[in-house]
């Protein structure tokens, strides 16, 4: 079963953000567009070039109005430890939540239960709290912010035009798609 387009579940967890330990549970979410970015671990290889890449790309998805949210299942303090020492963490100035418990993991999906980790699983929520993108693959496997981002353009586009769909490598500004029998077999 899919998780597209069923609500999150009730969620209360600890991130470290911009030097402090902030609470973050779903009421936090509400009338904004969030995105999920499920990692393994801190102190790890990939990782750090994937939440770099978010750090690098964070401003645009700001002005979608889109927060990111990072998680792993190490601790709030992990988080800081990992943010104070690496070159590429410490540009990051989204939320990072941390998931010891397994909580989040769990209700999305992505946790390997025998390791205790998460693996690379990306979640775009709509503001009323609904799953609208959802990508999850190996943790070898890094993901582009960029492509992310575009994602997002869909989701919103889709949203505020409820009669249309995006193709393959929409952009904002591209002409969408409105289904109907005069397009079948003309695209």
């Amino acid at each position: 079963m899919s998780l597209i387009n069923t609500e999150i579940k009730p969620f209360n967890a600890t991130a470290y953000h911009n030097g402090k330990f902030v609470e973050v549970s779903k009421e936090t979410l509400k009338g904004k567009w969030t995105i999920f970015v499920f990692y393994p671990a801190d102190f790890t290889f990939v990782c750090p070039t994937e939440l770099g890449d978010l750090a690098d790309n964070y401003a645009e998805f700001q002005k979608l109005g889109a927060e990111i949210y990072s998680v792993s299942t190490d601790t709030h303090f992990a988080h800081k430890a990992w943010h104070d020492t690496s070159d590429t963490v410490s540009k990051i100035t989204y939320p990072m939540l941390a998931d010891p418990t397994l909580a989040l993991s769990r209700n999305f999906e992505v946790l390997i239960e025998e390791e205790g980790l998460a693996l690379r699983g990306t979640f775009v929520v709509n503001p009323e709290g609904f799953i609208k993108v959802m990508e999850v693959h190996d943790n070898g496997i890094g993901r582009d912010a960029k492509e992310l981002l575009r994602k997002v353009q869909a989701a919103q586009y889709v949203a505020n035009h409820p009669n249309e769909v995006c193709p393959a490598k929409w952009t904002p500004g591209e002409k969408s798609l409105t289904p109907s029998l005069d397009l079948i077999g003309k695209i």
